[in-house]
């Protein structure tokens, strides 16, 4: 579990590095991201930043962010700095401090100074106050709003220069910043207006990023557990948004709440390399790989040297969190997404009309309660959705089952006995996913291949 004193800066470098030849902009990006966020240091006398330097914060990122640590800014590396995300910084370089930074009594006050014109003040209210609700659930500490005067808490929407050396940088990028408890700043906690700020998923969600900001504002600092509120880089979840990492951490500074709500934290995001990690459904979506586990997935590119962890709902925001199977229909530019009873179609990233549907309407009986593991076979038209110990044949050219379905999993694929968590087909190959192992299996000689680790995968 990380140290949970806040990482802070007042103010950021104000002198740039000079233009050199050569450089391109993803470069500069690099640098400007890593002097923000993770110390690089700037060249004396503006000179440029020493290779060895760079490729040493580069390192010190990919580690935060559980990239593959190659010191290069590869692809995966530049798509984390490009995500819109907190402005307080990562590492613990910037703590100035020598002791955990608290409220020293438990009764909080804030206020909020100004509102932003994109919701109604309402609905800014009711979304700072939740916020501080999340973390007032699992600690002893009490919130009074204050309509004047100075309170611990002061909130506020600015843009550029805000009036705390600090500058925001317009859209996307930088979207808010808080200072750790203290007098004066400490405590404040700052939104760039110039976003777009809703109560929805139609743009950067107000209740998440103060959730995320106050708890800097209470003493907390960034988390490398992606799914953590804690977590630097903007996602946009529903539900209970602490994970036991954020609890832990709130926890340690302030005890837990005496009176304690009963909420169920969010799950840590799953490890890829854990020898136990099973998968819940996997899938193609144009070229690339999706696995689904808990409420994350994992996208897979032939170009990616690392598989890419994501929020199910930071991607799709109408699908549950909780996926059991997927498939693609490549002839139709299609995915489906079964969850339960229901299953949802996607067009690439947007929902189809008409979904989610009962899974019935395939033609399945009533009592069938979910769909464990579906895969298509391109090259005979045909989907087969796997149900306990059954499966089914589902024809994609007439929206029919096939007839003489279900059929006995142990009797027309010998070796796998076993119920399954999710199923692939590639190059001939189905790809049987049981718990921590996945079985390559024939598809024309219908027998077991080998055996492997099911995170074998994700190159582990």
């Amino acid at each position: 579990m990380l140290a949970w004193l806040l990482l802070w800066v007042l103010a950021p470098y104000s002198s740039a590095l000079p233009l050199m030849t050569g450089k391109t902009d993803d470069h500069f990006l690099a640098e400007k991201y890593l002097r923000r966020y993770y110390d690089l240091s700037i060249g004396l006398q503006g000179r440029q930043t020493s290779s060895s330097d760079f490729q040493s914060k580069i390192q010190q990122m990919q580690r935060f962010f559980k990239l593959q640590v190659t010191g290069n800014l590869d692809d995966n590396t530049l798509d984390v700095m490009k995500q819109p995300r907190c402005g307080v910084p990562d590492i613990g370089e910037y703590n100035h401090f020598p002791r955990d930074l608290k409220w020293e009594r438990n009764n909080v006050t804030f206020r909020i100074l100004n509102y932003t014109p994109d919701l109604k003040k309402a609905d800014v209210d009711r979304a700072i106050r939740t916020a501080l609700n999340v973390w007032s659930d699992v600690t002893p500490l009490t919130f009074k709003k204050l309509y004047k005067g100075t309170a611990d808490i002061m909130i506020s929407f600015g843009s550029k220069e805000h009036g705390d050396y600090n500058p925001f940088d317009g859209p996307d990028g930088l979207l808010a910043h808080a200072y750790p408890p203290g007098q004066g700043i400490g405590g404040d906690t700052h939104f760039d207006e110039d976003e777009h700020w809703s109560k929805d998923s139609s743009a950067y969600n107000l209740f998440i990023v103060a959730a995320h900001e106050l708890g800097h504002a209470l003493g907390m600092s960034h988390s490398s557990d992606a799914g953590a509120l804690m977590y630097p880089v903007y996602s946009f979840t529903t539900g209970y948004p602490l994970a036991e990492d954020d609890i832990e951490g709130i926890q340690a500074l302030y005890g837990p709440n005496p009176d304690p709500k009963k909420r169920k934290p969010k799950p840590d995001a799953p490890n890829k390399c854990d020898p136990t990690l099973s998968f819940d459904a996997v899938t193609e979506l144009r070229g690339e790989t999706i696995i689904f586990k808990d409420r994350f997935y994992w996208r897979l590119h032939p170009q990616m040297i690392e598989p890419e962890q994501t929020l199910i709902q930071s991607t799709w925001p109408y699908l549950p969190n909780k996926v059991d199977a997927a498939y693609e229909y490549p002839e139709k530019d299609l995915v489906f997404v079964f969850s339960g009873i229901r299953m949802w179609a996607l067009n690439g990233y947007t929902l189809v009309d008409g979904y989610p549907k009962y899974i019935h309407k395939l033609g399945l009986p009533k009592s069938i309660k979910k769909i464990d593991a579906a895969v298509h076979i391109k090259d005979k038209g045909k989907t087969l959705l796997f149900t306990d110990e059954e499966y089914w044949s589902y024809d994609e050219a007439t929206g029919t089952i096939d007839t003489g379905f279900p059929r006995s999993i142990e009797d027309d694929f010998p070796g796998m006995d076993e119920e399954f968590d999710a199923v692939a087909f590639h190059h001939g190959y189905l790809y049987f996913f049981h718990e921590n192992l996945q079985y390559e299996y024939s598809y024309n000689f219908r027998k077991v291949i080998r055996i492997m680790r099911t995170n074998s995968f994700l190159n582990c």
